[in-house]
């Protein structure tokens, strides 16, 4: 074949940039690949700084953020936007990650003008479509519609299989694994910044550092302020421990957690962090209380427990192997099983010897070399 193979990278979010970046690098070591980076900008106060850190820019960027938009409104035109691209670029595949409104209306785009759809990180379920909202519904509309499903797990793959998904399936790893390796290697080869010299500053003197997240829609209420009763609790309990909260922008988390957190000495309230600097972070952590998603296959790979504050998970694999427990978001089951791992050695270390079921830094790779055997590009 003489002409390259045009691939069409749609993301807007931070996850979605940090999980599809390792992709991008692998296709730039192949000359048979053109790529086009598409960004919806629904993350874009995010997304600048990442562009920075890993050295590229967007070939194209749309700017369709407004205040209080709906998901239908911004959909809608990530849709009609795309489309547009599309029919500029002429893409032979558009490349989509993930769950997000991004993903699933890019997707949709690339159906509706017949061009073939790679979903990367298919087939996780939580079989319960308003846990996670909207996200458990997008990732089953691109599951129908995707030529192409790179699973993380052999658990999402036989998801796709029960579900009689018609494109083809492969297990390929997690590439936020692959990002976290290249993150790693590279925070260890150069000066360390002065934002990861303000974390060693923050966590000095403390025994322990315990590391929080959060921001999931349906935690929103009575699951965020029971998180932070608890997280009261434990911190009188463990004066030598340090809780560090980077708190989501979003106001339904920052209210209520600077609200019931703020006059606590070892709570540390801080910004969203940098992906570098978060990742130097969880590289000092003891132990993770988190709704998020990335994080639950990334601390696994640095053998650090994680308490999954959610009644359910898409991330079953951890559960399974028993790096991480689903904990939901009652205080009392929160504050029994962070002390556990604080008191108990051997209950820490029946998490932290646990395999890890989410990748080995090569996904991005053999998705990559899975196209070229396709195309008969060898």
């Amino acid at each position: 074949m003489n002409r390259k193979i045009k691939i069409a990278i749609v993301a807007g979010t931070r996850p979605e940039v940090i999980k599809l970046f390792p992709l991008l690098n692998e296709f730039d070591n192949h000359d048979v690949f053109e790529t086009f980076w598409i960004s919806t900008g629904q993350h874009k106060e995010m997304l600048e700084g990442l562009y920075s850190y890993f050295n590229f820019k967007p070939d194209y960027s749309m700017d369709l953020m407004i205040p209080n938009q709906t998901l239908s409104s911004l959909a809608s035109k990530i849709i009609d936007e795309c489309a547009s691209l599309f029919s500029k670029i002429a893409p032979d595949y558009i490349i989509v990650q993930g769950d997000t409104t991004t993903a699933m209306s890019a997707a949709l785009a690339g159906y509706y003008n017949r061009i073939k759809v790679i979903h990367i990180e298919a087939g996780l379920r939580s079989f319960d479509n308003n846990s996670p909202y909207p996200e458990e519904g997008n990732r089953k509309i691109i599951s129908a519609i995707s030529d192409l499903n790179f699973a993380p797990t052999n658990l999402s793959a036989s998801n796709l299989k029960k579900e009689n998904a018609q494109g083809k399936i492969s297990v390929s790893g997690n590439t936020v694994i692959d990002a976290l390796f290249f993150t790693i290697n590279k925070i260890k080869s150069a000066p360390k910044s002065q934002a990861c010299l303000e974390i060693d500053s923050i966590i000095d003197g403390y025994e322990r550092l315990i590391l929080i997240t959060g921001h999931r829609r349906e935690n929103f209420g009575e699951g965020i302020e029971n998180i932070c009763t608890a997280l009261q609790s434990l911190a009188m309990k463990f004066p030598n421990t340090i809780f560090l909260y980077p708190v989501h922008l979003n106001p339904n988390v920052s209210e209520p957690v600077h609200r019931m957190l703020k006059n606590y000495s070892n709570i540390r309230l801080i910004n969203p962090l940098s992906y570098e600097v978060m990742i130097y972070t969880l590289s000092k952590t003891f132990l993770v209380i988190t709704d998020s998603g990335g994080i639950q296959e990334e601390a696994p790979s640095l053998k650090i427990p994680v308490l999954v504050t959610r009644d359910t998970t898409e991330r079953q694999e951890g559960i399974a192997t028993g790096c991480a427990k689903l904990i939901g978001t009652e205080s009392k089951d929160i504050q029994n099983e962070t002390e556990k791992l604080l008191t108990d050695k051997n209950y820490y270390q029946s998490f932290a010897q646990s395999e890890n079921p989410y990748g080995d830094g090569l996904a991005s790779k053999r998705i990559v070399d899975y196209l070229i055997e396709l195309e008969n590009l060898n």
